[in-house]
């Protein structure tokens, strides 16, 4: 199981904190892939976490199960 937490604007996007996804192996850009065209996210900009890590959310890391996704909004100040 793969956790997914949402924040700023994508909670009301989504109208939801988080969801779980019941497989892994699945690449972080396909599941990002999945989430833009379920919610329509291409409008909102986000970084993307993974077990509290910061990384590039084109990236073909492969999830694995208990891993957890964070979609973030930007970050203001400094």
């Amino acid at each position: 199981m793969i956790k997914i937490k949402y924040f700023g604007a994508l909670v009301a996007r989504t109208r939801r904190r988080g969801e779980k996804i019941y497989f892994s192996g699945l690449r972080l850009s396909q599941l990002l892939t999945e989430l833009e065209r379920k919610y329509e996210l291409n409008q909102f900009p986000f970084s993307v976490a993974v077990n509290q890590k910061i990384i590039d959310k084109f990236s073909n890391q492969i999830l694995k199960s208990n891993d957890t996704v964070a979609l973030l909004p930007p970050f203001i100040g400094a």
